[in-house]
């Protein structure tokens, strides 16, 4: 979403997902990916952009569980999860408590003793095939498609209403064409484009799996979301 903006003079600051909505409302930066949790009842000063998301049509890929027993067995056991990444955070809390109906003893950061972790990002996709001592590896895409029978939507793009509109149809225009041009220019960069062990084709392929644009499907996903989030104690 961002390979066109540098051309166009679009500055790209890098944040913490779960620091994107304040930054943007606070007004250190016009727009930006926000985690779809903060995604819900935006004040008067922001909006959502054309419909422009991030979503998983099965598997996630870079959102997974890695656990030492069966997602079964997690009742009182304690869960480390990236707060980071507060929508995937969620949703592994409604898979557990409303799907499984499993109910953790706790949610720690990573730095505490845990039966199962959460990795999200990057961290996702640089552990992508398991973790030593986690044989138990559950896609939270996958989990969610399977039971839903519908894409799982990770993200939203946000933008200011004080945004001139001349500059805003340029961010969206700049991200139809990063959308357009970023697979091919993928394979005709010299060096790693992010600091991870994954070879471009490994990207393309996972690229493949995801959604940009809101659909109906994504739609009714963001409502049923919403529902089951409701149902949590």
């Amino acid at each position: 979403m961002y390979f066109d903006m540098d051309k166009r003079g679009i500055e790209v600051i890098e944040l913490p997902p779960n620091e994107l909505k304040t930054a943007i409302s606070e007004n250190h930066i016009q727009g930006g990916l926000v985690p779809l949790v903060d995604s819900f009842d935006l004040n008067g000063s922001m909006r959502n952009l054309s419909g422009f998301c991030v979503a998983t049509m099965a598997h996630a890929g870079s959102v997974k569980l890695h656990s030492k027993v069966p997602i079964q067995e997690l009742t009182g056991k304690t869960v480390s999860v990236p707060w980071e990444a507060p929508t995937s955070v969620k949703l592994l809390q409604v898979l557990l408590s409303i799907k499984h109906e499993v109910n953790p003893a706790a949610y720690v950061s990573e730095d505490q003793p845990h039966e199962a972790r959460l990795l999200a990002g990057n961290q996702g996709l640089r552990h992508r095939r398991g973790l030593r001592e986690h044989p138990h590896l559950y896609d939270l895409g996958d989990e969610w498609t399977q039971w839903t029978g519908l894409p799982f939507v990770f993200a939203r793009w946000i933008l200011r209403n004080d945004v001139e509109r001349q500059d805003a149809l340029i961010v969206e225009d700049s991200l139809y064409t990063s959308l357009q041009d970023w697979a091919d220019g993928l394979y005709r960069v010299l060096g790693p484009a992010i600091p991870l062990p994954i070879h471009p084709q490994d990207i393309h392929t996972y690229t493949q799996g995801l959604r940009y644009f809101m659909g109906r499907p994504e739609e009714q996903s963001v409502e049923q979301f919403q529902k089951y989030l409701g149902q949590l104690s």
